[in-house]
């Protein structure tokens, strides 16, 4: 996988949808401009001058990327919105030389756009300290908003605890399903635990401890977010009534290869696909975005991580899985799912 900021969308956008990253970077950076509605915005002139590079390479990143820069916040202004800007700088003399008071137009990148822009940029010795720069300061921030503790990222997400306790009782039911259906020594359950991940994320559980940097200690399923748990526990359950229907029906334990052939009729399953897809994107794009973890074999499910995610896993309603274990709130929904 390409990380090289320079030739790579998604590790550009992981750090321009990363709001608390930009937060910090405006104001370490401190890059001026100006401001409109509240905003920190930077005419072409601008740009360059912060980049040092002639205003005809910032014309031509325009042209060549203009689809992301433009997604990322770059504009032109008329109208209304462009007299205000002027209106507000029309004493300022710095200002009268990089805004054409009869001009019916300006393009103008905000912080984000202009961050986006240093990315790209190869021709500038700025620009490539900028991206030193910020890659330090990501990583710093996810670091203090996650405590530290990366791996266990997935564990901020309100949803981790119920869904961890209910994945917990559907793994029971595979595993009692195992016992008393399988014709197989104990070593069953490791081995098909196994093979449950390989359909559903194509790794073991070894693999999967190594991408991770986990200690043997560590239990896989403490680190595995909402989606890939809530497929975990579907694909479990399923099988463990499958395997029950199937030896009822035959009068003996089934054999392991009869085993393997549900599970690769439950890999591909219309009702199981699309959420197994989803789990895929979700691992690999937030263990890339979060944990700098790349899972070799889900290279192809790589994309950017959505602002949102960094809401759910680094915002105001993240909490450590401490902090949620104190809230009376979150008890009482275990305990519902406890009574059931």
């Amino acid at each position: 996988m390409n990380t090289d900021l320079t030739s790579s969308v998604v590790a550009r956008q992981n750090i321009l949808n990363n709001q608390y990253a930009l937060d910090k970077l405006e104001a370490h950076l401190q890059l001026g401009g100006l401001i409109l509605q509240g905003e920190i915005i930077f005419t072409k002139a601008q740009v360059a001058n912060i980049l040092d590079i002639d205003e005809r390479t910032v014309d031509r990143y325009l042209t060549r990327e203009s689809g992301e820069l433009k997604s990322n916040g770059y504009r032109i202004l008329k109208g209304k919105l462009l007299k205000e800007l002027k209106l507000n700088y029309v004493d300022d003399i710095s200002v009268v030389d990089i805004i054409d008071p009869k001009s019916p137009s300006l393009g103008v990148f905000n912080f984000r756009s202009l961050l986006n822009l240093s990315m790209l940029i190869t021709e500038s010795e700025k620009a490539k300290a900028i991206r030193s720069r910020l890659l330090d300061i990501v990583l710093d921030v996810v670091a203090e908003k996650s405590g530290g503790h990366t791996r266990f990222i997935n564990q901020r997400d309100a949803d981790y605890l119920p869904t961890a306790y209910m994945e917990e009782s559907y793994r029971k039911q595979f595993t009692d399903a195992l016992r008393d259906y399988l014709d197989m020594g104990n070593y069953k359950y490791g081995v098909y635990t196994d093979k449950i991940y390989q359909a559903i994320f194509r790794e073991n559980s070894a693999e999967y401890k190594k991408i991770l940097n986990l200690a043997d200690v560590d239990k896989t399923r403490e680190t595995m977010y909402v989606e890939v748990l809530k497929v975990i526990a579907s694909f479990e359950s399923g099988l463990a009534m499958e395997l029950k229907n199937k030896s009822e029906s035959l009068g003996r334990k089934l054999m392991p290869e009869e085993l393997d052939q549900l599970i690769l009729l439950a890999q591909e399953s219309p009702f199981l696909k699309p959420s197994i897809e989803d789990a895929r994107v979700r691992m690999a794009s937030r263990d890339l975005g979060f944990r700098a973890a790349l899972h070799h074999k889900l290279e192809e499910y790589i994309q950017a991580v959505p602002q949102g995610d960094f809401d759910r896993f680094l915002g105001e309603k993240s909490r450590s899985l401490e902090e949620q274990l104190s809230d009376t709130r979150t008890l009482d929904v275990l305990k519902r799912l406890k009574d059931r």
